[in-house]
């Protein structure tokens, strides 16, 4: 009973730092929009917020996972929010000069600290109860966090627009450059408040989780069996399943980012306005959520994890093919919307169950290779900064809507690693 108790306090401390992990993170899908507007960027120009984020995964999680082999799970994890409180309070300064560059500074920093915090709590989550069941509490962590994603949004859009915002958008192009300058300042000196509060609650979360029941768990310890099934490797990459999930996951979370990230720019590019377009991630994000209660329902009783991940891997790579395929249009709030907008909403359902899927394939029976195991997996994370570029590019040349044909080569390979590269656990073909 005692153990019961410390799992589901653990598994409830886990919840909380997962939904505060999407609270920073989604809010790139309106941050990116919004920057956009205020430091008058081209498309390109603003999924760079997603890889100035997102590519401290790939930089930083080898450090991260050597970091937290020599001081622990649990200071670990408090260090990791500290960098996101310094990147939060980077953007008071970034605002003040409207410099775009000091964004991304900042962005980068909690980006190091998201680093930290994930090559601890995925594990966490993994190897804290019992491995079939690893898909299932990973779906309860995505519940939080694709809830924080739904809420982040729309408060930050409570928070920093206004009514008046829709015609202060439209006027813009239009003023003086002393007058649009001043409209720009006020319009992105409106992060400042929100993000300084956001950095001291930050720390403050850290403190609490350092000094909080999260047991300090030691993966490294191997069982008999572990030890001799492991004899003879001195490298992490020597086991495929991991490498290969690695980039399982590279895709995985690049497709995510993208179906949260691009619908309000898509929506409008069908001439949709911003103050209503603000409401699409919230709808992505909804069918993510769906997805995950699934998972909880389902996993394992109903059908394998593994099974799971190769039904919504096939699922993706159709609704991608649906996005660029399927012609109509439909009426959403008084404007004409192209059904394909719904496609893109939609993948959040199978990708729910995509990254609970991978992790316990790829990180199964790794021993004390875990922490570096995972910090190879969480360095896959950098396809959130890589993915919406590519995105981003081809929306300036081809359109938004064919820009979306990059999801079709990342689900090619999901389904492959689903069906195939996770039963992968050597390099050498066996003749």
């Amino acid at each position: 009973m005692s153990h019961s108790r410390n799992s589901a306090s653990s598994i409830a401390i886990l919840a909380f730092m997962f939904f505060i992990f999407g609270f920073v993170s989604w809010v790139n899908s309106i941050l990116i929009p919004y920057f956009k507007i205020a430091c008058e960027l081209t498309n390109f120009q603003s999924y760079l917020v997603a890889f100035a984020f997102y590519i401290a995964y790939f930089v930083m999680s080898v450090p991260a996972g050597i970091l937290l082999k020599r001081i622990g799970f649990k200071p670990g994890i408090m260090y990791g929010f500290f960098a996101l409180a310094v990147g939060a309070l980077i953007f008071v300064p970034a605002a003040m000069t409207r410099t775009y560059g000091i964004f991304l500074t900042g962005l980068f920093s909690m980006g190091t600290g998201l680093a930290i915090l994930q090559t601890a709590a995925n594990p966490l989550v993994t190897i804290i109860g019992p491995i079939d069941r690893a898909a299932q509490r990973m779906s309860i962590m995505g519940v939080c966090n694709k809830f924080a994603g739904i809420v982040s949004p729309l408060i930050f859009a409570a928070i920093i627009l206004k009514a008046t915002d829709k015609e202060l958008f439209a006027a813009i192009p239009y003023m003086g450059e002393a007058e649009r300058a001043a409209a720009l300042d006020e319009l992105i000196r409106r992060v400042m408040v929100p993000y300084a509060c956001l950095s001291v609650l930050l720390v403050a979360v850290g403190i609490f989780i350092r000094y909080s029941a999260l047991p300090e768990i030691r993966p490294e310890d191997e069982s008999e069996e572990t030890v001799q099934a492991h004899a003879g490797k001195k490298y992490v990459i020597q086991f495929p399943y991991l490498v290969l999930g690695a980039v399982a996951i590279f895709f995985h979370v690049g497709t995510q980012v993208i179906a949260i990230d691009t619908i309000i720019g898509y929506a409008q590019s069908m001439g949709m306005d911003l103050i209503t377009a603000k409401y699409f991630p919230s709808f992505t994000l909804t069918a993510t959520i769906i997805g995950y209660v699934s998972g909880i329902i389902l996993i394992p009783v109903f059908i394998s994890q593994t099974n799971a991940l190769r039904i919504c891997t096939v699922i993706g790579l159709v609704f991608s093919c649906c996005i660029l395929l399927v012609p109509g249009s439909m009426m959403f709030r008084g404007y004409e919307m192209g059904v394909s907008i719904w496609f893109v909403a939609l993948l959040g359902l199978p990708n729910a169950l995509i990254y609970a899927g991978i992790w316990p394939l790829a990180i199964r029976g790794l021993g004390r290779f875990t922490k570096i195991g995972s910090s190879i997996i969480i360095m896959g994370l950098s396809g959130n900064a890589f993915l919406p570029l590519i995105y981003g590019k081809l929306a300036d040349t081809v359109g938004t809507r064919m820009a979306y044909s990059v999801l079709i080569p990342c689900f090619f390979y999901l389904v492959f690693y689903a069906i195939y590269g996770h039963k992968i656990t050597s390099w050498k073909r066996k003749g």
